[in-house]
């Protein structure tokens, strides 16, 4: 009997709470996989050497996960992908890292590329997508010449710091454009990290004004497959029911996973 609803994974951070360690991801996510890919959301833990989890791979493997999984959903979070990831210089003192979920999504992007699992990552998403496979990243945007300031405003309220502030141009025949039928579109902007060296195997689907990458998919018939993965920069599941973009992508996430599905359970 098959499914009614795909069952797509989102990556847990590791979230400290008093003496305690939380996995978990924003709600703004999870209602968005819902209600936009019309799909289940599954939380997966952030497995790996921590303050109270062990080694885990006696009991299942990367593989495994995916196996089990329709889609595979990478979020923002307020931490950084370590920069070891991908031979960059160590962060400043306070930077906040999130070495256990490093070590799940850097697999699982892998591993969804090869069993032919669709990808939607969004932020700090977007960058483990590009790093896992083998690019690098700045790690304060803000500080290379040439580029704007894409942080957050943290004086205003939540509704004003993911109000858009700047324009994107979306790359003529390119999947975004041909998606929305859009050729720009005006985003959000929440993020210190941002690409440097755009991996060999990713394509860009849109710039911004100062010439960032903001969103990139991978190429086709990368090492023989085709896996329909989708890397944005901006954060496109707030408020994702009040704009075409944004609704257009995670529609699109959907009908991807679905036909995925298929071909996966030939």
């Amino acid at each position: 009997m098959p499914k009614s609803l795909p069952l797509v994974g989102i990556a847990c951070d590791v979230i400290a709470n008093g003496l305690h360690q939380f996995h978990g991801a924003g709600e703004k996510y999870i209602n968005a996989v819902a209600h936009g890919a019309n799909s289940m959301p599954v939380l997966l833990p952030a497995f790996g050497e921590g303050t109270d989890i062990t080694d885990l791979n006696s009991l299942f493997t990367v593989g495994d996960i995916v196996g089990h999984i329709d889609g595979l959903f990478l979020t923002g979070s307020p931490s950084n992908i370590q920069p070891h990831h991908f031979n960059g210089p160590a962060h400043e003192r306070g930077t906040l890292e999130d070495p256990q979920r490093d070590s799940l999504t850097l697999q699982l992007i892998n591993e969804c590329v090869r069993q032919g699992v669709p990808i939607l990552a969004v932020c700090r998403g977007f960058q483990e997508l590009n790093v896992a496979l083998g690019g690098t990243l700045h790690a304060k945007i803000h500080e290379v010449e040439g580029y704007h300031d894409h942080r957050e405003d943290k004086t205003k309220d939540r509704e004003g710091q993911y109000g858009p502030v700047h324009s994107v141009s979306f790359v003529e025949g390119g999947r975004l454009q041909t998606l929305t039928g859009e050729n720009s579109w005006q985003v959000n902007s929440l993020h210190s990290q941002g690409i440097n060296q755009l991996a060999e195997s990713l394509v860009i689907e849109a710039v911004a004004d100062d010439g960032l990458v903001e969103a990139v998919s991978l190429a086709s018939g990368h090492n023989g497959q085709d896996t329909w993965v989708m890397g944005i920069q901006w954060h496109p599941e707030w408020q994702f029911e009040s704009n075409k973009t944004s609704t257009a992508v995670f529609q699109e996430f959907g009908r991807q996973i679905r036909s995925a599905m298929g071909v996966r359970n030939r």
